[in-house]
């Protein structure tokens, strides 16, 4: 890594490895990217929207998913995946409900 990436790019190890994350925040570079990538936001927006990070850790962050994008790419894959498996079988006491009263 670059000294700058390496400045604001820190590597923690979680249950499912190693996560990249901004230095000293829990916001990971794979959320950077979707809000990027994925929803369109400009590098000022999301500073806007999370004041503790600066134009340098997003753009630190951008630089550090295109150098391993794939590897990135399938991390976000994997965590949707979770998510909708976690949506589909984990259905709540509200959702129940209204699922009666729908029905009934």
């Amino acid at each position: 890594m670059t000294d700058v990436i390496r400045d604001h790019i820190e590597i923690i190890q979680g249950t499912d490895g190693p996560k990249a994350r901004i230095a000293g925040h829990r916001i990971r570079v794979q959320d950077v990217v979707i809000w990027h990538e994925k929803l369109g936001m400009s590098p000022d927006e999301i500073v806007h929207d999370y004041p503790t990070i600066t134009l340098v850790d997003v753009h630190a962050a951008l630089a550090y998913y295109w150098d391993r994008r794939d590897e990135i790419e399938r991390a976000i894959a994997r965590e949707h995946t979770l998510a909708e498996e976690f949506g589909r079988n984990n259905r709540g006491p509200l959702i129940e409900k209204l699922k009666r009263r729908g029905s009934g």
